[in-house]
């Protein structure tokens, strides 16, 4: 069985895809970033006219993604310790990978799901951080 799953409190999708998949046991979740429901606000980022990044907190938006991480989790009722696998996508390594990691192991530190980390030129939106999430229900 194929279930799409959308959540009621994380941020609504830049293009056509839901927040999440189930199929079976497994919980298949899209790329999730630090942005706030029903807002265009991203957490942490300041933009110029034109919508470019003058500066950001990448801390700020650690925390902000994974609480929409578990958002999208709880309502698809999945659990954070049920995670077994996270892609991390930062379009800056070398500036963010040790206060990411310092999050990471603060918030995932009992869970410890499996990790790829990889940095990107960009994502979608102007946005410094995005996770891929897989877990069980």
């Amino acid at each position: 069985m194929v279930q799409r799953i959308d959540s009621g409190r994380a941020p609504e999708p830049v293009g056509a895809y839901p927040h999440a998949r189930r199929v079976g046991g497994l919980l298949f979740l899209s790329g999730v970033g630090p942005r706030k429901r029903d807002s265009k606000e991203i957490p942490g980022v300041e933009l110029d006219a034109d919508g470019n990044i003058v500066s950001y907190d990448i801390e700020v938006q650690c925390r902000s993604v994974f609480e929409n991480v578990r958002f999208i989790l709880e309502d698809a009722g999945s659990a954070w310790e049920n995670m077994v696998d996270v892609t991390v996508f930062l379009t800056n390594m070398k500036a963010d990978f040790a206060a990411f990691n310092r999050l990471y192991a603060e918030y995932f530190g009992d869970v410890r799901p499996c990790r790829t980390t990889v940095e990107v030129n960009a994502l979608p939106t102007p946005i410094a951080i995005e996770l891929k999430v897989i877990a069980t229900l």
